[in-house]
C-alpha cells in the first residue's frame, strides 16, 4: 500500500501574476568565485557570456507566506564587472547597490528618507554573505522572455516602509497586483501582415482580410492581476495573521537583528 497523504498538494506552474506583492526570504547559491572579503570565498559567479568580467550573486527567492507560498524566482544580481560609467565603476554594480539597501530597508523597516546615523550603520555590511537569508517584501514583476525562452518571474523592487504596501503585507493582509508599464514585445510577422499593399487593395469586399491577432503580454491570461481573494479573508491570511503583523520579529542573518 502506498500512502499519499504526506505528500503536498499539487502547485500550479503558472507564473506569479505581475506586480504582485509577497513576504520573500533570499537565499544565495554559491558560484565557485572569491569576492572581496573572506567571508565572500566562493560565493560569486561568473557570467556564461564569452569574454564577459561580469561576478555576479545567484539568487533564489522564495515566497514565504500568502496565496503564493513556497513559490521561488530566480535572479543575478551584478557584483563588478559589465559597462562601466564615467568614474570607471560597474554600472550593473550600481543598480545592486540599490536593490540591496531597498533589501535591509525593507527588512528591518528603514525609511529611506533616514540619514541618521543609526540608519546608516544598519545599512552597512560585513560582506555580501550577510544578505543570505534575509526576508523582505518584495514586488515581483514577470519579465518577458528572449530569444524564445519562457517568461520569467523576477524582482521588480524591495518595498521598503515609506509605500503602502509594506505595512498592510506585514499585517498579512491581501494586497492585489500593481502591474508596472513596460513596452509589450513585438509580435513576430504572419504572411497576411507581410502581404503588399496591392494584394490587400484588390481582395473582394466578400472576403475581408484577416487581422493578426494582438500580441499577447505577460499581464494576459492567469497572470492577469486577479487574484480571486473577494469577501472573508482567505484561510491562509487568518492562520498567519497573528505572527505576520510583529514587524519587529523577523528571520534572516544574525546582524539584521543586532
Amino acid at each position: 500500500m502506498l500512502d499519499l497523504n504526506d505528500a503536498e498538494p499539487q502547485r500550479s506552474s503558472d507564473l506569479i501574476p505581475d506586480g504582485s506583492f509577497a513576504k520573500v526570504v533570499m537565499a544565495i547559491r554559491p558560484g565557485g568565485i572569491d569576492g572581496n572579503t573572506p567571508m565572500d570565498a566562493g560565493l560569486l559567479k561568473a557570467s556564461t557570456q564569452p569574454g564577459s568580467d561580469v561576478r555576479m550573486l545567484d539568487c533564489e527567492f522564495t515566497v514565504t507566506e500568502g496565496p503564493h507560498i513556497r513559490r521561488k524566482f530566480w535572479q543575478a544580481l551584478t557584483v563588478s564587472g559589465g559597462k562601466v560609467d564615467e568614474k570607471g565603476v560597474s554600472m550593473g554594480w550600481l543598480i545592486t547597490k540599490r536593490t540591496i539597501r531597498g533589501m535591509i530597508e525593507s527588512a528591518l523597516g528603514l525609511d529611506p528618507s533616514d540619514e541618521s546615523p543609526q540608519a546608516k550603520a544598519k545599512r552597512t555590511l560585513p560582506a555580501l554573505k550577510a544578505l543570505d537569508g534575509i526576508t523582505f517584501i518584495a514586488k515581483i514583476k514577470v519579465e518577458p522572455g528572449r530569444d524564445g525562452q519562457s517568461d520569467q518571474n523576477r524582482l521588480d523592487i524591495a518595498v521598503t516602509p515609506d509605500l503602502p504596501e509594506w505595512s498592510k503585507v506585514m499585517k498579512g493582509e491581501d494586497v492585489p497586483p500593481r502591474p508596472g508599464t513596460r513596452r509589450a514585445p513585438k509580435a513576430a510577422a504572419t504572411p497576411a501582415d507581410t502581404a503588399p499593399a496591392w494584394r490587400a487593395q484588390a481582395a473582394s469586399p466578400a472576403t475581408p482580410a484577416r487581422n493578426a491577432s494582438p500580441p499577447r503580454t505577460a499581464a494576459t491570461g492567469p497572470a492577469n492581476g486577479n487574484t480571486g481573494f473577494a469577501g472573508a479573508a482567505p484561510a491562509w491570511q487568518q492562520n498567519q495573521a497573528a505572527a505576520s503583523h510583529q514587524a519587529q520579529q523577523r528571520s534572516g542573518p544574525a546582524w539584521l537583528n543586532e
